[in-house]
């Protein structure tokens, strides 16, 4: 099947190595020229601009947009619009808020162009072993997509989830999911890398619950591949950024009247992260002081 990728950064370029391993026709533009020329050389076509991305697919277009959430995705399909026709389809697969992605779907239908939001888990692991797709889109424009989703999956690792901007409301509370799940292990490794009683080896623990222990998972493996590499994460400062999908489910949840307190406390943890030193720490400490004569540390 033909389409078109836009967006060749990491997640976007696997995707396109894995469409063509899949026999798919792929043409592929990205701002960097030297990304696009790499992708040539593996057997995709390269577009000079979005209007020639346009030009060279041929029948019912599909154009895939593999950016950056936010503004980069409007002024992509901004830019891609007037070059389309009635029929055609876009393609978001980014981590666009899903009612940016509702909003964007019912602006392309008065345009008679499809819109389909593909929440997309798998991360860099995605060449090897597929992509996780969850998928928003009418019964038609998912069906004809469909060849390109198989491709990209592993077996039975898509599914259309419902309507235009669905795909993003579930890809959205997985990532909210995966906060807590993060924060859990990452508490439970603090516990045993500061046990004062054993000199722990967090890699062969890390292996040893992943059989047959209830908290195993393809996380826990990857802490496995961490601590082998660095036992004590050295090299690694603590700094956790967030890309917006733990904000809107905790959002959501807030709307929704549904208690959320682990994924929130998860979102609020990033937080404290990025603070070299915590002022309301500090405060805690002064207050302590003043009320109870509890012991400070100096500056």
């Amino acid at each position: 099947m033909q389409l078109a990728m836009i967006g060749l950064g990491r997640m976007g370029g696997n995707m396109v190595r894995r469409l063509l391993q899949g026999g798919h026709e792929v043409v592929v533009y990205d701002r960097s020229s030297e990304a696009i020329q790499a992708h040539v050389q593996l057997g995709a076509k390269g577009a000079r601009d979005l209007a020639d991305v346009c030009r060279q697919l041929t029948g019912r277009r599909v154009a895939w947009v593999m950016v950056p959430s936010g503004q980069a995705v409007e002024s992509t399909i901004e830019q891609l619009v007037p070059h389309l026709t009635r029929g055609d389809i876009v393609i978001d697969g980014g981590n666009s808020n899903f009612r940016d992605s509702m909003r964007r779907a019912k602006a392309l239908e008065a345009k008679g162009i499809e819109f389909v939001d593909a929440g997309t888990s798998g991360g860099i692991w995605g060449l090897t072993v597929g992509y996780c797709l969850m998928i928003g889109a009418s019964t038609a424009a998912f069906r004809h997509c469909e060849p390109i989703f198989k491709t990209l999956a592993p077996p039975e690792g898509y599914a259309h989830v419902g309507p235009a901007g669905a795909g993003h409301y579930v890809k959205m509370v997985h990532n909210g999911i995966e906060y807590g799940m993060l924060q859990a292990y990452a508490e439970g490794y603090e516990i045993l890398h500061a046990s004062k009683d054993f000199k722990l080896n967090l890699c062969n623990i890390a292996n040893l619950w992943n059989h047959g222990s209830v908290v195993r998972s393809w996380l826990n493996e990857l802490a496995a591949r961490a601590f082998e590499k660095d036992a004590d994460l050295t090299t690694i400062k603590g700094f956790v950024e967030d890309s917006g999908e733990g904000r809107w489910t905790v959002e959501e949840a807030m709307h929704l009247d549904v208690p959320a307190p682990v994924i929130t406390l998860s979102l609020l943890t990033r937080f404290r992260s990025r603070q070299a030193e915590s002022f309301g720490a500090k405060v805690i400490a002064a207050l302590r002081n003043e009320f109870g004569g509890h012991a400070v540390k100096s500056a």
